[in-house]
C-alpha cells in the first residue's frame, strides 16, 4: 500500500487530519508537487512526519524496534560485502566482482532507507556495531577468519548471511501487520535478499564449491556443514498452516520438494543468537 493510499484511508476515518497538519491542499502538495524532486527513499520519512504532526505521536515503539533490528542486519551485510570488495585478490575479476559490488550497493541502499524511515517515524536509528566477521566474538580468530582471503569460504559465509536475512525479514511480518507502509517496504527488501541468496548460491555452484541449488532443500546447508547448521534448522518443515504439502492434491510431491517450496521464518531472538558471534 503506497503512502497516498494510507493517507486517504486515514482521512476517511478522520476527516480533520489535514486541518491538524495545516490544510489538505498543503499536505497533498507535500506528496505530489514534491514527489518528482524527492527520491522514493524519502516516502517513509514524509509519512512519519505527517502522522507525527497530525497526532503528536510516533508509530509504536515495536515498529521502530523492528526497523532498528533490520538496520542492524543490513549494517552487518553491507560491512561484510564492503570488506570483501576492499580485499585485493579475493573476488575474481569480471562477473563475480560485478555481482558482489551490486549486492554491496543494494545493502547500502537498505541501510540508508531504514535510517531515513526510522528518523521520519520519530525514532533514532541504532548505531553501526563493530563486527568480527571471523565469527570469533571480537577475537578475530573465529572459524571464518579466512573469509576475506579464501573465496570459497567468503561465498559460504555470504550464502549463510543472505539465507538468514531472508528468514529474519519473514519473521518480522507479523510485527508489522498493522503498519501497511512499513510492511510493504520490509517485504520489498525481503524479496531482494532472497535474490541475493539465490545468486550467491549459483556462484558457489559455478565454482564447484558444492552441489548447491538456488533454494534450500530440507535443512541442508548446501555443503557448508555443521558450522552453519543452526541457520538452516527448521527449514525442513513440510506443513503450512497445518496443511501437509507432501503429495498434496494427489500429486507426487516429495518431502524435499515440500520443504523447498516454502521458507520458514526466524524470530528476533533466533536471529540475534545466530549473528551474535559476528557482533562485538
Amino acid at each position: 500500500m503506497n503512502t497516498l493510499k494510507v493517507l486517504n484511508i486515514i482521512s476517511e476515518q478522520d476527516p480533520e487530519i489535514f486541518d491538524r497538519i495545516d490544510t489538505r491542499r498543503k499536505a497533498m502538495h507535500a506528496f505530489t508537487g514534491l514527489g518528482k524532486k524527492i527520491a522514493l527513499i524519502s516516502a517513509p520519512f514524509m509519512l512519519g512526519t505527517v502522522l507525527n504532526k497530525a497526532y503528536g505521536q510516533a508509530p509504536t515503539s515495536s515498529v521502530i524496534d523492528v526497523l532498528n533490528f533490520a538496520l542492524t542486519l543490513e549494517y552487518l551485510e553491507y560491512e561484510f560485502y564492503l570488506q570483501a570488495t576492499n580485499s585485493a585478490g579475493l573476488i575474481p575479476a569480471g562477473a563475480a566482482t560485478s555481482a558482489i559490488t551490486t549486492i554491496r550497493n543494494h545493502e547500502l541502499a537498505h541501510v540508508n532507507f531504514l535510517k531515513t524511515a526510522i528518523t521520519g517515524a520519530g525514532g533514532t536509528p541504532v548505531g553501526k556495531p563493530n563486527f568480527d566477521f571471523s565469527g570469533g566474538n571480537g577475537t578475530g580468530t573465529g572459524p571464518f577468519a579466512a573469509a576475506f582471503s579464501n573465496y570459497q569460504l567468503f561465498l559460504a559465509v555470504a550464502q549463510t548471511l543472505e539465507d538468514t536475512g531472508v528468514r529474519a525479514y519473514k519473521g518480522q511480518a507479523g510485527n508489522l501487520i498493522n503498519s501497511d507502509d512499513v510492511l510493504e517496504a520490509a517485504l520489498n527488501i525481503h524479496s531482494v535478499e532472497a535474490r541475493h541468496a539465490s545468486h550467491v548460491r549459483q556462484m558457489r555452484k559455478a565454482n564447484n564449491f558444492g552441489d548447491v541449488k538456488p533454494w534450500i532443500t530440507g535443512k541442508d546447508t548446501g555443503g557448508i556443514g555443521a558450522l552453519v547448521q543452526a541457520n538452516y534448522d527448521g527449514e525442513e518443515l513440510t506443513t503450512q498452516a497445518d496443511i501437509n504439502i507432501i503429495n498434496i492434491g494427489g500429486k507426487n510431491i516429495s518431502a524435499n520438494a515440500a520443504s523447498e517450496s516454502f521458507d520458514e521464518p526466524l524470530t528476533t531472538a533466533q536471529v540475534l543468537a545466530l549473528v551474535d558471534a559476528f557482533i562485538v
